[in-house]
This record gives C-alpha cells, sequence and structure tokens, in this order.
C-alpha cells in the first residue's frame, strides 16, 4: 500500500463533497500537471490511502481520508470542448491526462493545519512542506501518513 496526499479547494469540491457523491465516490479529473498525472497513471494503486488536502482557502490543512478505489483511467475532460479542463492535444487515442477515483473514508474532527504540520521535527521530509512543492497531488512516506492520523 502507499500513500499519498491530494490537494482541492473546498469551494469547488471539498471532503463533503465527497461524502456525498453516490456511493461517496468521485472521479479525480481535471489534473493538468505531468508529474500529478505520472502518479495518477503510474503508481497509484487500488487500496491506496489519501489525505486530503483543503488548499487555496481560509483553513489550509488535512481534512480527513480518502482511498483509491479505481486505478487509472482516461479524464474524458480533456476531450469535451465545454469543459474548462479541455485540451486540444489530447484524442480519444492517446488522451494525455489520467484520473483515479477516490472513496471517502472518514472526515476529521478538525483541519489539521499547515502551520501545525510545519511545527513537527517527525515531518520534515514530508513534501508537503518542502520549498517550492506545490503539486496537487504527492506521495507520503507510511511513518508521515500516520504520525498526521496520530494528530487527528
Amino acid at each position: 500500500m502507499q500513500y499519498w496526499l491530494m490537494k482541492s479547494e473546498p469551494d469547488i469540491f471539498s471532503i463533503n463533497d465527497l461524502k456525498n457523491r453516490p456511493q461517496q465516490t468521485e472521479s479525480w479529473d481535471g489534473v493538468r500537471n505531468y508529474q500529478a498525472r505520472n502518479f495518477m497513471r503510474d503508481q497509484m494503486r487500488k487500496g491506496d490511502l489519501v489525505l486530503f488536502y483543503n488548499s487555496s482557502c481560509k483553513e489550509v490543512g488535512i481534512a480527513g481520508i480518502a482511498q483509491v478505489v479505481k486505478e487509472s483511467h482516461p479524464d474524458l475532460s480533456a476531450l469535451d470542448k465545454e469543459s474548462s479542463y479541455y485540451d486540444a492535444k489530447a484524442t480519444q487515442d492517446e488522451p494525455r491526462w489520467y484520473m483515479v477515483a477516490i472513496k471517502w473514508k472518514k472526515t476529521f474532527k478538525r483541519i489539521i493545519s499547515l502551520a501545525e504540520l510545519k511545527k513537527y521535527q517527525e515531518l520534515k521530509d514530508l513534501k508537503l512542506l518542502q520549498k517550492g512543492n506545490r503539486l496537487s497531488i504527492m506521495p507520503v512516506s507510511q511513518n508521515d501518513f500516520e504520525f498526521i492520523l496520530n494528530l487527528e
């Protein structure tokens, strides 16, 4: 099993939105960064656990846990000319962009803030806390994942 952090802007899609979806499941579409896409396409597997992270909002931090329930498949929003995620270079045969589906597992009682995470020397290797790392999807070590769970 692997562990991940996935960022979302809660005014666009929150952990509660995920919880309220049919089967509490949603495809993670719209990723348009090659490194984040490659994580989904090449490394994320069914059963992997995800820290659901609120970004670009008043209360930035980890809001809960999700689980990968469907592995990489083409992100068809890239083919939809009406979508804000449309990519003219994507085709049915060469989709360029991929997504996974995740399922809600738990909403934390509180947001574990970015400021709080920065306080712990134990999380010094967490990619989220490293300068210049703005990826929307990133791997998390098992030790960091478990440490964060214990903060909640």
